[in-house]
């Protein structure tokens, strides 16, 4: 709600792409969440609050009900958002019910996936409006205000960090929170390795398109050039201009290329990033390496500290205090998003938040200047199929 507050009904009504939904579906659909998989049947005596709401904002679970295609959601200008926020206070209340009573420790735990969920939707609403706002001819500002200075930023030296490599274990361990994807913690081998200090900047991609790097085929992916060819793409998303006067949009405002140089580059595909790396001399990071890296040398102090959404810049911004490996952009892995050996789905319509989509995507880590603080951790797996962009989705080198 507090992320809802500067914008109005007709803003939270937008859905500028495929990828995004509005504001209002958000709000809706991440109640939906605790009353289908908690109140319906945890809370004895509990009303649905309506009737249509269950199969209306239910995103993708084939086996809970039926919904309505993704691309429709802007069409939703009813139920009004008055209805929407009611919708909220009735499910709230309902859970507050809930722990107030002795809960069965089932219900504890999908409260917990309900609040990792929302976590999830709290970034995808920004990442939404961002791109809402860009659409808009008058290029909106959602957040403005001088918490982000532009000018101020100074890459650290793109440096390499070697590590040892060897039998390691990936995956979450320990009783905390995880998502199922994270599961069973597991042994890899990983050959000797070097991964960057710090993330590709704005800067350096210039570089890169000006000598010509969308329009050499030799450093694409097949896919990828396909994908450059039949979108004409010349830059990356929410890049506009030409030559050496570029700007570049974020939720902060618009600001010349110039003043954006050194900060972290954002909102590019996987064949981008891969296309950039060949072109640079080095790789991509595999899922695993970079795990074992941000495991290797970061701490929580060093989630903390790094600038995730809870830091307020919401924009990328180089950091100077040694935090490398978490915030300002996900990064892409060359890693396919599989299941690790010995994945169980969990049980039900549940079973569908994860498991069903390990076809076509590949893995990103490490969250963003848009992702909760307490939502990420070394072993969070987030992926999306390689044309996508409308991610804060960046670049850290390898080899």
């Amino acid at each position: 709600m507090e992320l809802c507050a500067g914008l109005t009904p007709e803003d939270m009504m937008v859905q500028s792409c495929p990828d995004a939904s509005p504001a209002k579906w958000h709000l809706a659909h991440t109640a939906w969440f605790f009353e289908s998989f908690v109140l319906r049947e945890f809370l004895p005596g509990y009303r649905v609050f309506n009737s249509d709401f269950p199969w209306l904002f239910n995103s993708y679970y084939e086996g809970f009900s039926a919904f309505p295609e993704k691309k429709l959601r802007a069409s939703f200008s009813r139920p009004a958002l008055e209805e929407i926020l009611r919708y909220r206070q009735h499910v709230d209340r309902g859970i507050e019910t809930l722990l107030e009573s002795s809960a069965d420790p089932e219900a504890i735990r999908r409260i917990e996936l309900g609040a990792n969920h929302e976590e999830q939707h709290q970034e995808l609403l920004l990442t939404d409006i961002k791109h809402a706002f860009f659409t808009n001819p008058l290029r909106p500002v959602y957040k403005p205000g001088q918490v982000f200075d532009a000018r101020v930023n100074h890459a650290l030296p793109l440096t390499f960090q070697p590590f040892v490599g060897g039998l390691i274990e990936v995956g979450h361990s320990g009783d905390s929170f995880c998502f199922d994807n994270e599961l069973p913690r597991h042994r890899v081998w990983l050959e000797p390795f070097k991964l960057a200090n710090r993330l590709v900047t704005c800067g350096e991609f210039a570089a890169f398109m000006a000598d010509g790097g969308y329009s050499k085929p030799d450093l694409w992916l097949s896919a990828g050039w396909n994908w450059v060819k039949e979108n004409k793409i010349r830059a990356p998303l929410y890049w506009t201009g030409e030559n050496d006067s570029w700007s570049v949009f974020t939720l902060r405002g618009e600001f010349p290329l110039e003043d954006l140089s050194s900060t972290p580059l954002s909102h590019l595909s996987y064949f981008e990033a891969d296309a950039y790396a060949h072109w640079a001399g080095y790789r991509l990071p595999t899922e695993f390496e970079w795990e074992h890296a941000a495991e290797s040398d970061s701490d929580e102090s060093g989630i903390r500290e790094s600038n995730l959404l809870d830091r307020g810049l919401l924009t990328p911004a180089q950091s100077q205090n040694g935090a490398k490996h978490f915030g300002d952009c996900w990064v892409w892995t060359s890693s396919a998003y599989l299941g690790y050996p010995g994945f169980r789905p969990l049980d039900g319509a549940l079973g569908e938040y994860n498991g069903k989509f390990m076809s076509g995507q590949m893995v990103l880590r490490g969250g963003s200047c848009v992702t909760p603080a307490a939502h990420i951790r070394a072993t969070y797996r987030n992926f999306f199929s390689p044309e996508t962009r409308w991610q804060f989705s960046g670049i850290r080198l390898a080899s």
